[in-house]
């Protein structure tokens, strides 16, 4: 019976392991931290990365040293005496402890540490000659490194925004770094520091003249690369300026996963912010207009005052209202009345516009026998007045009373 054959084994791919210009074991305890946790750790430009073991590629922390103020030899917590194994690495917003192996371990992390922060070797530690050798060459390839890299506080931000920033996030740092407002190779520096009370914004132009940084100041001074002008300002000042690192550890917008419901698929989904308060549609059909829309208080007339109760109507009265304020409008076409005048009813008996006449038909000729004169009825100076509703019949009475007429003279 023949055996099947396993496929052979592909043997694990391992990532290239980091780089350092130095590394060892490292117990680290931060400002929230109840105990030191061992890593793996190592240096490598500003940073110190923490791997859980020596043959990991990732590092799961990361501590930058932008933020350095100094480093401080400390006894453990409740001794007296100074074994030379634990020291403190105080930053501008935090301060971080650790503990090593030995205290020639201790010596070459402050030393690393201060040469990369200072770039320079620095003298007044306990090393040897072939440990300040290591260092020398550490730093010939930190400051290469250095004239090729943006520095971490220099953003792509306009004037207003870098004052924006410096004022929205004071805890990360107050000097900033951003592009020339001129369209040139240079730079600008934007500072804010806190004078008796009051913030004071301070910004400073650096040009590019060939591969060099020229501080613009009274007495002009010169750098090799922008992370040079970054530690000048920071020396001059006396550290009191603190190069801008914005914190992106920590998000900003509550975010999460989603199954679509059409592909099941999952989707990253991050909402906008929302604002407090009843959400408006922006989109979407628009309701119909009613057809009687009410008028604005502007095209609104005035209302009419109530008419007045006539006592006889056979009286002229004027029946006076109370003043009321005259309305501005802005056709100017309606005016406002103060007193209303109500005109004494007409009399039936005196109407001054007449009535049409009503439609008659044409007298029938007759021969008439007597030539005497026709007499013809006296004009009236009152006509009498007749609705329109009764045409009809007065025009029916009209014609029987000419027949009437016509029988008597024949």
């Amino acid at each position: 019976m023949a055996l099947a054959l396993n496929p052979p084994r592909i043997p694990k791919h391992r990532g290239i392991l980091p780089s350092h210009y130095y590394e060892s074991f490292l117990e680290k305890k931060g400002p929230f931290d109840q105990n030191y946790q061992k890593f793996w750790a190592g240096l490598q430009g500003l940073n110190i990365y923490f791997y859980n073991s020596n043959r990991d590629c990732q590092h799961v922390e990361k501590l930058n040293l932008g933020a350095f103020v100094k480093l401080r030899d400390e006894a453990p917590s409740g001794s007296s005496c100074d074994p030379g194994t634990h020291f403190s690495l105080v930053l501008w917003n935090q301060e971080i402890k650790f503990k090593v192996e030995s205290r020639e371990s201790r010596e070459l992390w402050k030393g690393f540490i201060l040469m990369v922060v200072e770039l320079r070797v620095p003298s007044n530690l306990t090393l040897l000659p072939g440990h300040l050798y290591m260092m020398a060459e550490a730093l010939a390839k930190e400051e290469v490194r250095r004239a090729l890299e943006i520095p971490t506080c220099f953003l792509k931000v306009s004037r207003l925004e870098a004052q924006l920033l410096l004022e929205r996030y004071p805890e990360c740092g107050n000097l900033l770094l951003r592009p020339s407002g001129d369209s040139t190779d240079g730079v600008s520096v934007t500072t804010r520091q806190l004078l008796n009370g009051t913030h004071v914004v301070r910004h400073y132009k650096v040009k590019r003249e060939g591969p060099k940084y020229v501080i613009d100041v009274e007495e002009p001074f010169s750098c090799t690369s922008l992370d040079a002008v970054v530690n000048y300002f920071v020396t001059y000042t006396k550290k009191a300026l603190v190069p801008f690192l914005l914190d992106e550890d920590y998000e900003k917008v509550l975010s999460y996963v989603e199954a679509d419901k059409e592909n099941g698929e999952s989707v990253w989904v991050a909402p906008p912010a929302l604002c407090p308060g009843p959400a408006f549609p922006t989109s979407g059909p628009k309701l119909p207009l009613p057809a009687s829309m009410p008028m604005s208080s502007q095209d609104k007339l005035p209302p009419l005052p109530p008419l007045p109760t006539l006592l006889n109507q056979e009286e002229n009265y004027v029946t006076p209202i109370g003043d009321a304020p005259t309305a501005d409008y802005e056709n100017q076409e309606v005016s406002s009345p103060s007193w209303l005048v109500i005109p004494k009813p007409k009399k039936l008996a005196k109407v001054q516009a007449k009535l049409p006449k009503p439609p008659t038909a044409p007298k029938p000729e007759f021969k008439v026998l007597n030539r005497g004169p026709t007499r013809k009825p006296a004009a009236s100076s009152a006509q009498p007045f007749f609705s329109t509703a009764g045409l009809a019949d007065v025009t029916a009475e009209l014609q029987k009373k000419l027949q009437r007429r016509l029988a008597l003279e024949k």
